[in-house]
C-alpha cells in the first residue's frame, strides 16, 4: 500500500507553514504517489521520490516547464505558473503562450522553440527581456532543449529562465558609468553629460525623476542644469530658486551642504513654501543630494522625484552618491576647462582679452559693420616710460600700474567694445559701432587717454602714466584686421616720434610708407617669378678632422636696379607677407637639385642644409611636401638637414614634435638654429628629435674675451652632449674662436675663418682642390 503521507514527519513540517498552496501541492503530490504505489507495488519508494522531485522543482526561484511540439505546456513549477497570472498547475497545462502573452512576444518564444524541436539542437544562454515586468525591468537568461521519448523522438521541449535583472542592472550601470566617464574626459557638454546621467539613473530606477540644479558663482541660487523628464513648466518655475533652511528638497540640501530625504511632500514642513506649487505634478518624494568638489565645495543638487511615499533603499542610496560624484567630477572639469579656456584667451595680469581671442573676433566684428555706415576704430596704445615705473618701483609696482589701467580702460569703453593687452605695456582698443565724424572718435578717444592719466596710488605713491596712442578707421584707413593693426600701429609710433602723451591718426603719408611696402611686396613677387633669386653654399667643418662634411644654402636677391638686396631687408618682409612659403619652397627644391648635381658630377655625397620658415613649417602635410621635393631631385633625405629656430618650434610645440617625427620618419636630418636665442625649455628640448644644435653668432663674436659669452656657449655645448646632440657654431672668423670651441667641445664650425659663402661652382672647385676633403656622410 502507499505511504500515509499525512503522518510522514517530512511532510507533516511542511504542513506546519501554513501555505495553503504547499498544501494543495503537498495533497496532489500524495495522490499522485498513492497511483503511482498501485502501479509499481514492487518499487514503495517511487511516489516518494516523485513527491520530493515535484517539491523540489517548485522551490527552485527559475523557471522550468515542459511543452509538447505544438507549445502546449505539459508540466511548469510553481514560479512559472504564478507568474503567467494563474494559480494552480492544471490553470497552464495545455495552453500555449499565444493564450498567455501577446501575440508579437508569443510569436518570438514560438519561433525558437520550434527551431530546437525541427533541429534537434539545444538553445542555452538565451538573454531576453522578461514579459513578465513584477513592476520593473526584468532581464531572463533562457536555455531550451529537446525532450525525447524512449525511443529517442522528439514530442517537445524543456525550458529554463533564470532572472538576471540584477546583473544585467550591474552591468548597464558600469557601461553607463563608463560612457559618462568617457564624456567627461572627452570634455561634452555638461547638459549632455548630465542628461545621460539623469536617464541612466531613471533606467536602473523605474519610476523615479531626476533632476540637476547649479549652484550660482555667488552660491545663493540654483540654477537648472537638466531635468529629461520632469515638466519643462516645473523646471522654469525652480529655475533661479534661493538656497536657504526650509527652501523644499534641493534648496535646503545645498543650503545644509548634506543629503535632505523627503519622504512625503505633503507633510514635510521643508516644502511649506512649496507644496501647493509641486501638488498638481504629482511628487510625493524627493531626496536631493549636494554635489560636492573635491574640497567639499557645494557646486549644485542631484535630486530624485517619485509619486509615492517613500525614502531610498540601500542600493538606490549608492546609485545616488555615484551620480553626485560624478556630476562633481564633470562640473570640476567643466570649471576646469573654462579657466584653461580664459587663461587662452585672456592676460593673466589684468584680465583682459588677449591677443588671440581679439583676432578670434575682430574679423566677425568687422564685417557686421561693413556696409553699415558706422565706423569701428582701432587704437594701439603703449605707455609712456613705463620701463621707469619698473626699474624704480620694481615689477610689483608695474604690475599694480598695469592692472589699474587696464581696469581704468575697461570703465571708459561700452560692452560691445574691446580693450587687449598685446604684452607688456601695450594695448589694443577696438570702438564698435562709431558714427563716422572723426571729432566724436578723437573725443571719446581723448577720454581714454585722460582717464588713463589720471593719477593713481602704486605703493604709496601718487603716480600718473600717459600714452601715446595711433588710431586707424574702419573701412576707410584699412579693410582688414591686418590693414588696420598695421596702419594703427604705424600711426603709434609716429606719436612717439612727436615726443609720446599724444595722439595720431593715420594719414596718407603713411600710407605711402605702406604703398612703398606693398611695391616691395610685389617686387619679391616678381623676382620669384623672373628667378632674380640664386643660393650661396657656406662650407661646414668637422673641427676634430677639419673636413667639410655640410654646405648651407643661403639665399640672395639680385635686384635688376639696385643690385644685392641684404637677406635681412628681403626676409622679414617675404615672412610678414607670406610670400616666404613660395621662396622657401624655391630654396628647397634649388639645395637639393644642387646638392644632387654635386654628386652626379663626382663628389661624395655632403649633406646640405636649409632654414625652414614657421609659415612654411606650419603648412599643411609639410612632412609630405619635402618627401615629394626629395623624390622629384632624386636626393637621399640623408643628405638633407632642416634647420629650424626655437621660436618657430615653440608657437606650437606638440604640433612642431607631430612634423618633427614626420619628417624624421622619412630620413631627413634637423637642426636647432640660433640655439640660445629663443626660450624653448629643458624639457621641451629633450623631446625634439634633432640631431645638431646651431649655437648662434651672437655668442660666437665676442668669445673668448667675453666672460658671459663663453660661460653661455660652453654650456650650450655641454647640453647638446649631454643630450646627445653634435654643436655647431656659426659666424666663427679667428683662430682664437676655433681653439675656444674645440677645447669645449664643439664639433663643427661655419664662418668666414674657413670660407664666406661661395657659388655653386666656387663650392665644387674648393672641394676639388687637394687640401680640401670632404668626410662622407
Amino acid at each position: 500500500m502507499a505511504k500515509n503521507t499525512s503522518r510522514n514527519p517530512r511532510y507533516a513540517a511542511l504542513n506546519a507553514g501554513g501555505n495553503e498552496e504547499t498544501r494543495r501541492l503537498i495533497d496532489a503530490s500524495t495522490r499522485l504517489a498513492e497511483e503511482v504505489a498501485r502501479i509499481f507495488p514492487s518499487e514503495p519508494d517511487i511516489a516518494d521520490r516523485h513527491y520530493w522531485l515535484e517539491t523540489m522543482i517548485n522551490h527552485v526561484p527559475d523557471y522550468i516547464y515542459a511543452k509538447d511540439v505544438d507549445g502546449r505546456f505539459l508540466i511548469a513549477n510553481q514560479v512559472t505558473v504564478a507568474d503567467n497570472g494563474l494559480e494552480t498547475l492544471k490553470d497552464i497545462v495545455g495552453k500555449t503562450d499565444f493564450d498567455l502573452h501577446p501575440p508579437q512576444m508569443a510569436k518570438a518564444i514560438a519561433d525558437i522553440e520550434r527551431r530546437v524541436i525541427e533541429t534537434g539542437e539545444p538553445i542555452f544562454g538565451i538573454e531576453e527581456r522578461a514579459i513578465v515586468s513584477k513592476g520593473r525591468d526584468r532581464w531572463l537568461m533562457t536555455s531550451k532543449v529537446p525532450l525525447r521519448n524512449k525511443r529517442g523522438k522528439i514530442v517537445g521541449i524543456v525550458g529554463v529562465s533564470r532572472d538576471i535583472s540584477d546583473r544585467k542592472a550591474a552591468e548597464r550601470l558600469l557601461e553607463g558609468q563608463a560612457r559618462l566617464l568617457e564624456m567627461i574626459a572627452n570634455g561634452r557638454p555638461l547638459d549632455a553629460f548630465f542628461r545621460d546621467m539623469i536617464l541612466l539613473i531613471e533606467a536602473l530606477m523605474p519610476g523615479i525623476k531626476g533632476s540637476v540644479l547649479l549652484l550660482s558663482a555667488d552660491g545663493r541660487y540654483l540654477f537648472h542644469g537638466a531635468a529629461p523628464s520632469l515638466d519643462e513648466a516645473y523646471c522654469a518655475t525652480i529655475h533661479g530658486v534661493e538656497i536657504g533652511p526650509k527652501m523644499g528638497s534641493c534648496g535646503t540640501a545645498a543650503w545644509r551642504g548634506e543629503q535632505v530625504i523627503v519622504s512625503d511632500i505633503l507633510t514635510d514642513p521643508l516644502w511649506d513654501d512649496y507644496r501647493e506649487f509641486v501638488r498638481p505634478y504629482g511628487f510625493r518624494s524627493c531626496w536631493s543630494t549636494p554635489i560636492h568638489s573635491r574640497e567639499r565645495k557645494v557646486l549644485g543638487t542631484f535630486a530624485l522625484y517619485s509619486e509615492s511615499v517613500g525614502v531610498p533603499n540601500d542600493p538606490q542610496k549608492e546609485l545616488i552618491a555615484m551620480a553626485a560624484h560624478l556630476a562633481g567630477i564633470a562640473i570640476e572639469r567643466k570649471q576646469a576647462d573654462d579657466r584653461i579656456s580664459f587663461m587662452a584667451h585672456h592676460d593673466a595680469l589684468t584680465g583682459l582679452p588677449n591677443r588671440a581671442l581679439f583676432e578670434e573676433q575682430v574679423a566677425e566684428a568687422l564685417e557686421a559693420l561693413r556696409g553699415s555706415g558706422q565706423w569701428a576704430v582701432l587704437a594701439f596704445l603703449d605707455l609712456d616710460n613705463f620701463k621707469l615705473v619698473n626699474d624704480t618701483l620694481g615689477h610689483a609696482a608695474g604690475d599694480e600700474l598695469l592692472k589699474v589701467t587696464a581696469s581704468r580702460m575697461r570703465a571708459s569703453v561700452r560692452k560691445s567694445d574691446m580693450v587687449v593687452r598685446v604684452g607688456g605695456d601695450e594695448f589694443i582698443l577696438l570702438l564698435n559701432g562709431l558714427p563716422c565724424e572723426r571729432d566724436i572718435v578723437l573725443a571719446r578717444l581723448e577720454d581714454i587717454r585722460r582717464a588713463i592719466a589720471a593719477p593713481m596710488q602704486i605703493e604709496g605713491r601718487s603716480l600718473q602714466v600717459t600714452c601715446s596712442m595711433g588710431v586707424a578707421c574702419f573701412p576707410n584707413q584699412g579693410k582688414t584686421v591686418g590693414e588696420l593693426l598695421a596702419n594703427a600701429d604705424m600711426a603709434m609710433y609716429r606719436a612717439k616720434e612727436l615726443g609720446r602723451n599724444n595722439l595720431q591718426v593715420f594719414t596718407e603719408e603713411m600710407a605711402a610708407k605702406a604703398h612703398e611696402k606693398l611695391r616691395q611686396q610685389e617686387e619679391l613677387r616678381t623676382a620669384l617669378a623672373r628667378e632674380e633669386f640664386f643660393l650661396q653654399f657656406q662650407p661646414q667643418m668637422n673641427l676634430a678632422n677639419g673636413r667639410v662634411f655640410a654646405a648651407e644654402a643661403l639665399l640672395r636677391w639680385r635686384h635688376p636696379e639696385r643690385g644685392a638686396v641684404s637677406p635681412a631687408e628681403f626676409i622679414p618682409l617675404a615672412e610678414e607677407t607670406g610670400l616666404i612659403v613660395p621662396i622657401g619652397d624655391w630654396v628647397l627644391h634649388a639645395a637639393c637639385r644642387q646638392a644632387r648635381a654635386w654628386q652626379d658630377a663626382g663628389l661624395p655625397p655632403l649633406i646640405i642644409s636649409v632654414n625652414v620658415s614657421a609659415r612654411q613649417f606650419r603648412e599643411r602635410n609639410w612632412a609630405g611636401h619635402v618627401a615629394a621635393i626629395l623624390a622629384e631631385t632624386g636626393l637621399d633625405p640623408f643628405c638633407l638637414e632642416l634647420e629650424l629656430t626655437e621660436s618657430l618650434i615653440m608657437q606650437d610645440v606638440p604640433g612642431a614634435i607631430a612634423t618633427m617625427h614626420e619628417l624624421q620618419t622619412i630620413g631627413v636630418h634637423l637642426a636647432i638654429d640660433d640655439f640660445g636665442t629663443g626660450y624653448s625649455s629643458l624639457s621641451a628640448l629633450k623631446r625634439f628629435p634633432v640631431r645638431r644644435l646651431k649655437i648662434d653668432r651672437s655668442f660666437v663674436a665676442d668669445i673668448p674675451t667675453d666672460l658671459d659669452d663663453n660661460a653661455i656657449t660652453a654650456a650650450i655645448i655641454s647640453l647638446a652632449r649631454n643630450l646627445g646632440l653634435r654643436v655647431i657654431a656659426e659666424g666663427v672668423e679667428n683662430q682664437a674662436q676655433v681653439e675656444f670651441l674645440r677645447q669645449s667641445g664643439c664639433d663643427e664650425i661655419q664662418g668666414y675663418f674657413f670660407s664666406h659663402p661661395l657659388s655653386a661652382a666656387d663650392f665644387e672647385t674648393l672641394m676639388r682642390q687637394p687640401r680640401f676633403s670632404i668626410h662622407s656622410v
